[in-house]
């Protein structure tokens, strides 16, 4: 079967995603082009060659509707013949789209392929575009009790066991990883600069604060507890916080995917190789924990154990959510998110599969690691898992 490799792979810095932030003057479309135009520039790629361009975005209203991913191909000055379609599996958006792009390759359907996805959740409110509906109402008789992410967090780490410490601890540390990485300028290869309305360049992520203590964390309060969920949850400890966990974020990230074969012809030097991929669903009614099963379920397909992965990338939406796996796999924690994760970096939900993925090949660039692990929970109870391996 044909290989498929990553040529390039890069990301915006991210933007708070709230008025004022960074990126909140920047149109979502503008940001997933910057990140477009940089891949082929990068690589002096002949954009007339790309045969897609599969784009992930969780909330496809307001300035993300009407197909994001055509609309960036177009603002980034492709030729009008390459195609562009936006694809949603919640968080996962953009790991799945690589799925796709790479799956792709390997089928023979395509050559070259660009993956990614953004979000602007300052200027897309996250569930505007169920405005006017509930789309779960027919679920009510089989799940009665389908909790929004926060409660979920809260169930898993009723289940673990994981107290208000320890998911300030890890939460800080996610923040001293990432401010560390970013003054050994780390993040410089991945991140493509953004020209903001003012004229400035954005290429530092604006969530890091490195500043972040267990002591700063422990003063905030808890964010989902009242007297109607804690008469429902009567096992919930009450310890998820906006400190512990990911904040709302701008960003948009991109993947340059194409077959060996290609890159060979081409002249282009591929920086890893698709190994493995899995997609499970999940419990709905706590929703975060299928990660676990994912990777259950890509280590038995890619013939790895969980100590031949150098690096793992495990989402932070919520502090829980990588603990509990961590618990599970019995994980080296130096190798968890080594360059922090989201709760420090950011989530742009639909940006963020490929941000991770552009992070975790990086890190085994620099540090000589041979496989990577990418897992993400997602809305609705699902989750992909990915492994790649380093070339060269």
């Amino acid at each position: 079967m044909t290989s498929a490799v990553i040529v390039d792979i890069a990301r915006t810095a991210s933007g708070k995603g709230k008025p004022g932030g960074a990126l909140s003057g920047v149109h979502p479309v503008d940001l997933l082009a910057t990140v477009l135009t940089a891949l082929v520039e990068r690589s002096g790629l002949d954009p007339t060659l790309v045969d897609d361009v599969i784009a992930g975005c969780v909330t496809q209203s307001r300035d993300q509707a009407l197909n994001v991913a055509r609309n960036a191909v177009l603002a980034a000055g492709f030729p009008v013949e390459v195609p562009g379609t936006s694809i949603d599996r919640q968080c996962g958006s953009s790991q799945q789209a690589m799925h796709f792009a790479a799956q792709g390759v390997m089928a023979g359907a395509y050559d070259i392929v660009i993956a990614g996805g953004v979000e602007s959740m300052s200027r897309v409110t996250m569930f505007s575009s169920a405005e006017g509906g509930h789309p779960q109402a027919p679920l009510g008789e089989r799940f009665p009790s389908l909790p929004n992410q926060g409660i979920g967090a809260e169930r898993v780490a009723a289940r673990w066991k994981l107290d208000r410490e320890a998911l300030d601890i890890f939460s800080t540390e996610s923040h001293r990883r990432a401010a560390a990485a970013a003054a050994a300028g780390a993040f410089d290869h991945e991140i493509v600069p953004v020209t903001l309305p003012d004229g400035t360049i954005h290429t530092v992520d604006e969530t890091v604060r490195a500043t972040t203590t267990v002591e700063g964390l422990g003063t905030l309060r808890p964010s989902f507890h009242d007297e109607e969920m804690t008469a429902r949850y009567p096992e919930i400890g009450w310890h998820i916080t906006p400190g512990n966990s990911s904040p709302l974020t701008d960003g948009a990230s991109a993947a340059l995917i194409m077959s060996e074969e290609m890159a060979s012809r081409l002249g282009l030097t591929p920086r890893a190789r698709f190994h493995s991929f899995a997609v499970v669903g999940s419990d709905p009614e706590i929703m975060l924990t299928g990660p676990i099963p994912a990777t259950h379920k890509i280590l038995q397909r890619s013939g790895l154990s969980i100590d031949d992965i150098d690096a793992y990338e495990v989402n932070e939406a919520f502090a829980p959510v990588p603990l509990a796996w961590a618990a599970e796999f019995n994980a080296d924690p130096a190798r968890l998110n080594p360059r922090g994760g989201a709760i420090a970096l950011g989530h742009p939900l639909g940006g963020s599969g490929t941000r991770l993925m552009a992070t975790m090949l990086n890190h085994l660039e620099a540090t000589g690691g041979r496989y990577g692990l990418q897992t993400m929970c997602e809305g609705g109870g699902m989750a992909n898992a990915t492994v790649i391996e380093r070339l060269g």
